[in-house]
């Protein structure tokens, strides 16, 4: 079944994020990243938006790719949003570390290339 292009750009959308995310923390520990509020605000927001963008996905993309944790990972932006007093920053560790590279590992076989650049 060929990709709908508005999920096609929210995909892209998540794997932009997640990019995102491995640049902010490369290189960097846990306890770097514990201390530092600047880091833990940008990690957190692309969180949110990779949450944000799985939640636009169609259902029916998301039914032919169970293998992903659609729900999971949309309540975990939620958690990001409304529940913001209660992050705990060890476990958004953890999704740097563990999840988002997984959660990248399973997009990239379904991304479509990008169309080319216009020249404006």
């Amino acid at each position: 079944m060929p990709l709908e292009e508005r999920d096609a750009a929210y995909l892209w959308e998540i794997l932009q994020a997640c990019d995102a995310i491995d640049r902010f923390v490369f290189g960097k520990s846990i306890d770097q990243y514990m201390k530092d509020e600047l880091l833990q605000a940008g990690v957190e927001r692309k969180i949110e938006i990779v949450g944000e963008a799985s939640r636009k996905i169609s259902d029916t993309f998301k039914k032919d790719n169970p293998g992903i944790p659609w729900k999971s990972i949309i309540a975990q932006r939620n958690v990001m949003v409304h529940d913001y007093g209660q992050i705990k920053h060890d476990r958004v560790w953890g999704l740097t570390q563990k999840h988002i590279p997984e959660l990248k590992a399973q997009l990239q076989p379904l991304l479509p290339p990008l169309p080319p650049q216009l020249d404006l």
